[in-house]
C-alpha cells in the first residue's frame, strides 16, 4: 500500500448533508480515511495510491457531492 495524503479547500462551508456524504466515501476501496477541519471548509482525503490515482480520489468526492476546489478550479 501506498499512502497518499491530499488537501483541499471547499468551495463552500460543509452541511449535514455533505457530512453523511463523507462518511459514504470510506465505503469507496482504497480510501483510507476523510478528515474534514474543525472550520468545516477543508478537508484532508489519505488514499491507496496504488488502487487509486489523484483523479479517481476528486471524481470520487465529486460523485458524492463534496465541494472540492481543484487545483484547475484554483488557477481559473
Amino acid at each position: 500500500m501506498t499512502k497518499v495524503t491530499l488537501h483541499y479547500h471547499l468551495l463552500r462551508p460543509l452541511n449535514d448533508d455533505d457530512l453523511t456524504n463523507i462518511a459514504n466515501v470510506h465505503s469507496t476501496y482504497g480510501i483510507a480515511r476523510v478528515q474534514v477541519a474543525p472550520s468545516l471548509d477543508r478537508i484532508t482525503v489519505d488514499y491507496d495510491a496504488s488502487r487509486l490515482s489523484k483523479l479517481d480520489v476528486e471524481a470520487v468526492l465529486a460523485r458524492h457531492g463534496i465541494p472540492i476546489r481543484t487545483t484547475a478550479q484554483a488557477v481559473a
